[in-house]
């Protein structure tokens, strides 16, 4: 059974999910408090992490930033419908993807299987996917998910990574936010869906510009995002 590990404080709620889980070969274990939940988080092995952000003890928003020096263990968020502000900081705090609340069980479900099918397809050697990319200072290694950029160490979360090796197989192309989404987040794009400019964006800051003054990814109105090649103007 993959096993997944919720931190919310609603007992009616992981009663639910709970039952409902368990009949699709989930082993789910629940926390109630931030403070626990990210000790359990950090001293156990699990698939995915389901964390609200209304906790007691420890916001959501804290667990994730300590977990995240630590762990890169995909990280899907609970928010309030309707709070963007909540989505974004935690998109930028490192979290994989989220789901508003009130939610239908089957579609949290449809989330999980969305991030194991790309943490699956990550971790698993195949011919071209598992061969070292190397574009300008960047250096992308699938094997053992690690990046560098300019010769120093990025850190990248599970959807930042799968976005960069999708950019660096593509230079020059623009890919559309719909196939951004299915490769990064292994799900279809929702509507309204913002997910995919947040990665983008993470990721823009992390690796930096070409220089220090030519952008590497370039945002095509109505199209989607392309990786620029060294030299094209941005």
């Amino acid at each position: 059974m993959t096993s997944v590990l919720l931190i919310d404080d609603d007992s009616e709620l992981t009663k639910l999910l709970e039952e409902y889980l368990e009949e699709e070969q989930f082993q789910l274990d629940a926390v109630h408090d931030g403070v626990s939940g990210l000790e359990k988080a950090l001293n156990n092995q699990y698939a995915v992490v389901v964390l609200d952000v209304m906790l007691p003890g420890m916001s959501g928003l804290d667990v994730l930033k300590q977990l995240r020096q630590k762990s890169s263990v995909p990280v899907l968020m609970l928010t309030a419908r309707g709070s963007e502000l909540d989505r974004i900081l935690g998109l930028e705090l490192g979290a994989d993807d989220y789901l508003a609340k009130p939610f239908n069980p089957r579609e949290l479900l449809a989330r999980l299987r969305a991030i194991l099918r790309r943490t699956a397809t990550s971790n698993t050697p195949s011919s071209a996917a598992g061969q070292p990319v190397h574009l300008a200072d960047v250096e992308l290694h699938p094997e053992s998910r690690s990046v560098t950029a300019g010769g120093k160490p990025v850190t990248l979360t599970g959807a930042e990574f799968d976005l960069l090796h999708t950019f660096l197989r593509n230079p020059g192309k623009i890919i559309s936010r719909e196939d951004l989404t299915q490769a990064a987040l292994g799900r279809p794009m929702s509507p309204m869906d913002r997910s995919i400019d947040v990665h983008v964006s993470n990721l823009r800051r992390k690796l930096g510009t070409y220089d220090g003054n030519h952008e590497r990814i370039k945002a095509i109105r109505g199209s989607g995002y392309v990786y620029l090649l060294p030299g094209e103007q941005s």
